[in-house]
């Protein structure tokens, strides 16, 4: 018999991956219940709603981004110290990259959900920690082209053909030049 919480997962993978290929409006519980060979009154059992589901699907990813948070703020906000965050953020993201695409092919999802926003309120604490406030508006674009580089990966057709491992380190380079690139004062890296 399974435990719970793995049915909980296995209903959390199979509903993900039907929003993801038909959309989050197109696909009902019943579909969800049929592609997991179970009823819905045993779906029920864990999930009453579509919503439920949605929202189950931020919870590790939040806690992650937390801890990233928590672990940025106990750091001098330093070259070496930015970088390391790049790569645990880079690293965080590989691990989530599927709500990311559900994320971009499901915005009014991360409304409904109230997501948006804490979603924002924690990208803005991340930038924070890659460039100061003060910094000049190209530096403060270039921190925030770095998160951003980091997303987009994930969900623009351009990556979605590479090895996860060669998707990740391309990001992180990426981001890491442009981090450079504002440590050394907006000079293109030797």
């Amino acid at each position: 018999m399974r435990e719970p919480g793995n049915t909980r997962e296995r209903i959390q993978q199979v509903a993900m991956d039907l929003f993801t290929e038909q959309g989050y409006e197109q696909t009902s519980l019943r579909e969800i219940a049929e592609r997991l060979g179970v009823t819905k009154a045993a779906l029920y059992y864990h999930f009453k709603t579509k919503e439920e589901i949605a929202a189950s699907f931020f919870e590790g990813f939040g806690a992650d981004v937390d801890a990233l948070v928590a672990w940025s703020e106990e750091r001098t906000p330093n070259l070496e110290a930015r970088r390391e965050l790049v790569n645990r953020y880079a690293d965080l993201l590989m691990r989530h990259h599927t709500l990311l695409r559900f994320m971009h092919q499901n915005p009014p999802v991360l409304r409904k959900q109230d997501k948006e926003s804490i979603f924002k309120q924690r990208m803005h604490r991340l930038h924070g920690f890659l460039v100061d406030p003060d910094a000049p508006l190209i530096e403060r674009l270039r921190a925030h082209d770095a998160i951003m580089t980091m997303h987009s990966a994930w969900f623009l057709p351009i990556g979605l053909d590479a090895d996860h491992d060669e998707l990740r380190d391309a990001t992180v380079r990426i981001s890491v030049e442009l981090l450079e690139r504002n440590a050394e004062g907006g000079r293109p890296p030797a």
